[in-house]
């Protein structure tokens, strides 16, 4: 899948779990920049990445994510894409 395409898709799913539409998934967007990201309403995104793109993410991938370009870096990864920057 293109990063483009996963984009969109983290878009619309970042839209419905923090009830804002018009998220738009930027490389550098994090979780301060997005009014009611905390601690429970992650887990409701990872949640819903991995029922989306039929993937799972491990407890290291999540730890390491300090915003969604790295994030969309470990979803390619994981669709057998490539990786801007490699996983540390």
């Amino acid at each position: 899948m293109e990063r483009e395409t996963l984009r969109a898709a983290l878009s619309g799913i970042f839209s419905d779990v923090f009830e804002q539409p018009g998220i738009v998934a930027r490389d550098d967007l994090t979780a301060k920049d997005v009014e009611g990201w905390d601690s429970v309403s992650h887990i409701d995104m990872v949640c819903a990445v991995e029922d989306k793109l039929g993937i799972t993410f491990t407890t290291a991938d999540i730890a390491r994510l300090a915003n969604v370009g790295e994030l969309l870096d470990v979803i390619s990864r994981k669709l057998g894409g490539t990786e801007a920057v490699p996983a540390k």
